[in-house]
């Protein structure tokens, strides 16, 4: 056994030491072989000074990646480079950049990052080269004022993010005329990041950012960075509006990672909602492994799901250690978004020192800082795609040494799905990324903004959005926001500008304050969107493992105020949901089955909470008074003849039951087939809709106009409900639980539910449309209600 397997494998053993055999929890191990280095000579037009200092800096030779990557942008070519995490991306595009403002020193360049840490972090990289005449500076949200003057003024490469674009620069543009005037590079750092409703405003902004420089004279390169996707070339060329060429072949070396799938066991002495079987939460189980490699000397890196799970994985670590050493107890500590500016920063230093050996982290590390070269990483719930599932795990690795990676199943469809079907998750290409910059709830605002830095002509507004962006324009010339004249559309309250008022993260609205009453320190930000959800009255809230337990919500105000507890118990939201079909835009008919995609509108409330505790089980139930919601969005539906559900040996009393576990099933697996998180989506069921007449199952997307994620679902039906029947099938519940036809968030309190009836269901439904691969009928936009 080479030394690289040992290390991982030997990692993997000391997770399971003291766990019998036959209740082993491991349900796939695999390793994945070591790949050597392949290597290229330093382009012609690197410079010497340029050279030099990457040689110092370590990197002799270029990987082969790089050099085709930089060669393409050197010669003018739009490319995404689209490797695997720790490839050296980065160089890819430095090389192109550096090199032309070095030869020319009038040149500058715009580097765009999904998160401040990431783009602080190849900051860093940059400066740490002694290339004085650069002058790389950061522009974000932490940037004080009076240093964002001599940004303007004098950076030549400005690294910031998609917000500060869209209200920092374009905003005021005129201000950054010098700059945009000379503009050379566009980088778009992990550009796989941007899809649905985010990705579609990056979208936009992209196009706007092209169209003023444009105007400025200019007409800049773009180079994007990806992680491994299906078919970057398309999905780079969707995000920027150009055609893009992809570099793929990966040439940097890794070591040898042993990859483990985990599925926590069910707890036998435990009940959970409706007295359904709990399984050993993703979390608890992290934490104890985390602790345990720490204990090994492993730097370990988790990932977790939310942020309050990041709180806790990282505290039940922390309790464990400090029986053993508190000074390892120490060296542990959470990470993720919606800390202060100058706790992020302290963090990523403590993490870029070493001082920390194990981190729990939300996304926000796995987009942030370049960690990598770990011993471990234990992913403790799918992340969402299985293009973020290896964006994570690639931390894990270096060259000549092996790396344990663990993927710890949740509670939850599809990750039992993935845990008792690798090949779903280790075997199959990764997704193609999901955008729709033609939304029109999106193009709304974008237009408006558009308008008010340069005035449309009828050019720009087919660049933007063809057919539909001249629609969304009439509608807003009608109410009055934009006025058409001979030269074009022209914003209309040129004193105030609607760039403060677009939120292009799709969270929803501005942010709400976390205030202690008390003392009335702000502990941190929440979206609007998600406030009734997180921080409800009642609702326990983490700050960097602080607990808190929330006094008021007042959303009018963007406040709520908390107060000091440490409660045994954790909260949960509860809300309804109803929905009304506004218009099918596509539709099939298999038997009694028929399958459509169109317009929506969902009402939801959030209409009260659960109290648990940490294994599961479930105290009480309170009751909330909170505002409900409407939104108009996209979905996709089945309704099932009733004679074929009787036929099928399902009661109509039982109905109800069956089609709610369906569809809790199936919006729980269509992050398999679309680039989502189950929390994008949603869901409706009913033995009867008024607007089929049928038993009918809805899967609608969560964000105004959609994102992408119905559709996807409408075109990859079949597979997405085969794996839908596979993950009831392979959970051994009796009846139902959290891992098959449970939902965290059933406004029912996940009852009725009968998961032998879902079953039947997807049975029934699965039979229709594989007997009728050809659909009988196909209906395409109009049939308005």
């Amino acid at each position: 056994m080479q030394d690289g397997t040992r290390r991982g494998q030997a990692l993997l053993h000391r997770l399971l030491a003291g766990i019998p055999d036959d209740e082993s929890p491991l349900t796939h191990v695999q390793t994945q072989r070591a790949r050597p280095a392949e290597t290229a000579p330093w382009p012609s037009w690197v410079g010497t000074p340029l050279r030099i200092e990457l040689e110092r800096c370590g990197i002799g030779r270029p990987w082969t990646h790089q050099v085709r990557a930089a060669e393409l942008a050197h010669t003018g070519r739009h490319v995404v480079i689209a490797t695997g995490t720790a490839s050296g991306k980065s160089l890819g595009y430095q090389l192109p950049v550096l090199s032309r403002l070095l030869e020319d020193p009038r040149a500058t360049a715009l580097y765009l990052s999904p998160t401040k840490a990431l783009g602080a972090d190849q900051l860093r990289v940059v400066t740490a080269l002694d290339l004085p005449t650069v002058r790389a500076a950061g522009y974000d949200g932490d940037t004080p004022m009076a240093e964002r003057d001599w940004v303007r003024a004098h950076a030549r490469w400005v690294f910031t993010n998609p917000d500060m674009l869209h209200r920092g620069i374009l905003a005021r543009h005129g201000r950054w005329a010098s700059f945009l005037r000379r503009l050379s590079y566009i980088v778009v750092d992990e550009c796989h990041s941007y899809r649905g409703v985010f990705g579609s405003h990056v979208a936009l902004l992209l196009r706007r950012l092209r169209r003023i420089a444009a105007r400025y004279g200019s007409a800049p390169t773009l180079i994007l960075a990806s992680a491994t996707v299906a078919d970057p070339a398309a999905s780079a060329t969707r995000l920027t509006g150009v055609p893009c060429a992809a570099v793929t072949e990966d040439g940097s070396p890794t070591g040898e990672r042993t990859v483990a799938l985990w599925e926590p066991p069910l707890l036998d002495e435990l009940a959970g909602e409706n007295d359904a079987p709990v399984r050993r939460s993703a979390g608890a189980e992290a934490a104890r492994m985390l602790a345990d490699l720490v204990v090994e000397g492993a730097r370990t890196l988790v990932f977790v799901r939310s942020r309050r799970g990041a709180e806790l994985t990282a505290l039940g670590a922390q309790r464990t250690l400090a029986a053993v050493d508190r000074n390892l107890a120490a060296r542990v500590a959470a990470y993720r978004a919606g800390y202060l500016p100058e706790e992020r920063r302290a963090l990523e230093a403590a993490l870029d020192a070493g001082e920390l050996l194990g981190v729990a982290s939300t996304n926000a590390l796995e987009l942030g800082i370049d960690i990598a070269g770990l011993d471990a990483v234990v992913v403790a719930g799918y992340p969402g795609t299985r293009a973020s599932f290896w964006q994570q795990a690639g931390r894990a690795g270096r060259a000549g040494d092996g790396a344990l990676v663990v993927f710890v199943a949740r509670d939850d469809p599809l990750d039992t799905y993935l845990a008792h079907h690798p090949a779903a998750l280790l075997g199959t290409a990764v997704e193609a990324t999901v955008l729709d910059p033609a939304n029109p709830y999106v193009l709304r605002p974008q237009l408006a903004c558009a308008a008010a830095e340069l005035p449309l002509t009828a050019d720009c507004v087919d660049e933007l959005g063809g057919e539909v962006a001249r629609s969304v324009v009439d509608e807003l010339v009608a109410e009055g926001v934009l006025r058409r004249r001979a030269a074009g559309w022209f914003w209309s309250s040129p004193r105030r500008l609607p760039h403060a008022d677009v939120d292009i993260r799709g969270a929803g609205g501005q942010q709400v304050a976390v205030v202690e009453g008390d003392t009335g320190r702000m502990l941190g930000t929440v979206d609007s969107g998600s406030a009734c959800t997180t921080v409800h009255p009642g609702a326990l809230h983490l700050h960097r493992g602080e607990p808190f337990v929330v006094d008021e919500l007042d959303l009018e105000h963007g406040l709520v105020l908390v107060h000091p507890e440490d409660p045994e118990w954790s909260t949960s939201a509860r809300s309804t949901t109803d929905i009304a079909v506004v218009a099918t835009h596509r539709s099939r008919r298999s038997g009694g089955v028929t399958v459509s995609l169109g317009e929506v509108e969902v009402t939801s409330q959030v209409v009260g909470y659960l109290r648990r505790l940490p294994s599961g089980q479930v105290l009480d139930a309170v009751a909330l008074d909170l505002p409900a919601s409407t939104l108009r969005t996209r979905a996709v539906w089945y309704a099932v003849a009733g004679e074929l559900l009787t036929d099928a040996g399902l009661d109509s009393a039982d109905w109800p039951g069956a089609l709610h576990a369906a569809e809790h099933a199936a919006i729980g697996l269509l992050p398999l087939v679309a680039t989502c998180d189950r929390w994008d989506i949603g869901g409706v069921s009913t033995a009867l809709h008024s607007d089929t007449g049928l038993p009918t199952v809805f899967v609608h997307d969560g964000h105004p106009g959609g994102a992408g994620f119905a559709d996807r679902g409408y075109s990859a039906l079949l597979p997405w409900l085969t794996a839908t029947r596979d993950a009831i099938a392979a959970c051994e519940c009796p009846n139902g639980c959290p891992s098959c036809v449970q939902s965290p968030k059933c406004g029912n309190g996940n009852d009725p539910l009968d998961k032998a009836g879902a079953g039947i269901v997807l049975d029934v439904v699965l039979a229709a449309l594989r007997a009728d691969a050809e659909p009988s009928a196909v209906t395409r936009a109009g049939q308005a209600r």
